[in-house]
């Protein structure tokens, strides 16, 4: 079948007709306005030849006058990939010959650099495209356009957006002119080329297209000169954000974005996001919360593998609310303003009970307060035994990590890699909170004691250059490899990241102190939270690529040990600077400004252990997770070991019960990039 006429086009027949000419057909089949037409299929593309008898047919049928020609390839308009503009239109056709010769021009837009590479990029099967070609009859427009059904910018659903200019839409869609913009949010519009009633007329039709797809559109459209909307194509609104998953919770809801904060610039993997959620339930036990599964449903949200905290709770609780935007302050000043409008908007008013019963709280309370209270006065009192204590953790949690000796069935090894974390809060890392508050109330005190002497920032100085920070020691240490590696300084800034680290772990390199390094940090990675993401000490690219860097410093002064020495010399002689000024008018304040400064020192360090100790354990588990993998893999059941990081831990357990899991898999590595 070569051609067909739009009328007779659905959904279903996408391969015969491509992704555009599809949802014309459906269009049509919804009663919406749309211009006569028909579609050139990919049985005539793959013929390799146009069905001029066919063609010239349909083209009479429709009045042999104007036409716009239009590609309609098989992976284009789809739900999750727009491929807007990768293939060819033409407009103001007109005669069979001058007809023959833009569908021709359109199949070979298929094949154009940026068009492969496009998809390419959406790991679209090369050798399942074809290109069918539509041609409708022509509009003469006196405006034309796009509608997005949903607001692009700010991706509120419900609010629909126009761009629109005189004549041809052209220029809307290829950004070569000025256009008329409007926002549908109930404003009355009175400018431009668009009347308020033809803004109205194109939001019900965006609603009904919306409605009968599913999801938000991106509409072209033309009013004619005797003002008739006419609906030229709409497709899915591929760049949205997407909305949080439905869970049957009081709304509206404010949601925190956590993961870029902890190096997590794209998706978690099912994996990764299913430890998250399962650690953070196993902390809520360790410290008396009831129901702690529950509650993590209700405090955490996996967005398409974004990490969200729901702060909607936080925010109705009435003595909570007035500390949450300073409690933001560390996110920056456009999450600290967006929470005071939140906490402006009368929906999010107090609720009694939020987030926590007292009675939840007064558990958590007895069951943290002490050992956190007297772990602060006792770190304030002997902080170099706060330290040690504090430190000692690196070592139990490496103990704490090591499997049990003898053969492990995969259910072993999931229920080992699951329980690894649960040990080292209930006895340890919970124990490692009264240094940490030590240190942050030694930074926040003198802030109050010297108000009036000393500007928050002149006090905050002195913490630069704060020693015992296991990220700065890691910092610094890699720097001493990097001075190691100058005698080779050749090898390691013309060679690439990627080959060094296959080198590295063929033992094809010079020593520098590397595997000394690995030992200590190579637990430590980019999206390090993550199970389901190799840290360093599987992939060290990224660390040759910091060496490299490092070997590019050639001012001695901009090392980062003389740095790290020059900040800490400058915070020590701000605080003499401080307490002598304020002894001046007054000393007892002056003296015990002075004392919590050089705690902070001593302490404030501290604050990034516990997760550094934390990320310990969470390797050993992804090391299980893979020998589980590779068992499943030998089985059958997953096509790589590496295919278990795209499962979640209850379908892993699916897997290891025989579960054949990798239709599943597959799908979710397509929409990981």
């Amino acid at each position: 079948m070569n051609v067909i006429g739009l009328e007779g086009v659905d959904a279903g027949m996408i391969e015969l007709v491509g992704g555009k000419a599809a949802g014309l057909g459906e269009m049509i089949r919804a009663g919406e306005r749309v211009p006569d037409g028909f579609v050139v299929t990919t049985e005539a593309y793959r013929s390799g030849a146009v069905p001029g008898s066919e063609v010239g047919k349909a083209y009479e049928r429709l009045g042999a006058g104007p036409v716009a020609v239009r590609s309609s390839a098989t992976a284009e308009d789809l739900p999750e990939a727009s491929f807007a503009g990768q293939q060819d239109t033409y407009l103001q056709v007109e005669g069979a010959a001058e007809l023959e010769e833009a569908i021709g021009r359109c199949w070979a837009s298929l094949d154009t650099e940026r068009a492969i590479a496009y998809r390419a990029a959406h790991d679209v099967d090369e050798s399942a495209v074809a290109m069918a070609v539509v041609v409708q009859r022509m509009v003469q427009p006196s405006a034309a356009g796009v509608l997005f059904t949903a607001n692009p910018i700010t991706g509120t659903r419900g609010e629909g957006v126009v761009d629109a200019t005189p004549g041809l839409g052209t220029a809307v869609v290829d950004g070569s002119a000025d256009t008329d913009h409007y926002v549908l949010d109930g404003t009355v519009h009175d400018h431009g080329c668009l009347t308020q009633a033809r803004l109205d007329e194109l939001g019900a039709a965006g609603r009904r297209l919306e409605r009968h797809f599913g999801a938000p559109q991106d509409v072209e459209f033309a009013f004619d000169h005797d003002g008739t909307l006419w609906l030229l194509q709409s497709r899915a609104i591929t760049t949205l954000f997407p909305l949080p998953p439905e869970r049957g919770l009081r709304q509206p809801r404010v949601y925190l974005e956590l993961g870029h904060m902890q190096g997590l610039l794209r998706p978690a993997t099912p994996m990764g996001m299913s430890a998250l959620f399962l650690v953070t339930r196993q902390w809520m036990d360790s410290v008396g919360v009831r129901d702690a599964g529950d509650r993590v449903r209700e405090l955490m949200v996996d967005v398409d593998g974004h990490f969200y905290v729901d702060l909607t709770a936080f925010a109705r609780n009435a003595k909570i609310r007035r500390r949450l935007p300073a409690g933001l302050e560390v996110y920056g000043p456009r999450v600290t303003k967006a929470m005071e409008h939140v906490l402006a908007d009368p929906r999010f008013a107090p609720v009694p009970g939020q987030p926590y019963r007292n009675s939840t709280m007064l558990r958590i309370g007895a069951k943290l307060g002490p050992a956190i209270v007297a772990g602060l006065v006792s770190s304030l009192i002997w902080p170099r035994a706060a330290r040690g204590r504090a430190f000692g953790l690196i070592g139990l949690a490496r103990r704490a990590s090591k499997p049990p000796a003898g053969e492990l069935t995969t259910q072993q090894r999931l229920r080992f890699a699951e329980d690894l974390q649960r040990s080292l809060f209930a006895r340890d890392l919970n124990r490692a909170m009264g240094p940490l508050f030590a240190g942050m109330l030694a930074r926040q005190v003198p802030v109050a004691l010297l108000k009036g002497v000393a500007s928050r920032d002149e006090v905050e100085s002195t913490t630069r250059g704060l020693p015992y920070n296991v990220t700065t020691d890691m910092d610094l240490r890699l720097w001493q490899v990097a001075v190691r590696a100058r005698e080779h300084r050749a090898l390691f800034l013309d060679t690439p990241p990627r080959e060094l680290a296959d080198r590295y772990l063929d033992g094809a390199l010079p020593d520098i102190g590397l595997a000394a390094f690995l030992g200590r940090y190579g637990h430590r990675g980019a999206a390090e939270i993550d199970v389901g993401v190799p840290h360093w000490g599987e992939d060290p690219a990224p660390v040759f690529a910091t060496i490299a860097n490092y070997l590019r410093v050639t001012d001695p002064d901009q090392a980062p040990d003389r740095r790290f020495e020059r900040a800490g010399r400058e915070a020590e002689a701000k605080i003499h600077e401080l307490v002598r000024r304020a002894r001046r008018t007054r000393p007892v304040r002056a003296a015990l400004a002075g004392f919590f400064m050089r705690r902070a020192r001593q302490l404030a360090g501290l604050r990034e252990l516990p997760k550094f100790v934390w990320l310990i354990p969470l390797v050993e588990m992804r090391r299980q997770l893979l020998l589980v993998g590779a068992d499943l893999a030998g089985r059958g059941l997953l096509e790589s070991a590496g295919d278990i990081m795209f499962l979640r831990l209850p379908e892993a357990h699916s897997a290891a019960g025989g579960a054949d899991l990798r239709e599943l898999v597959a799908e979710r590595r397509r929409t990981y990039r």
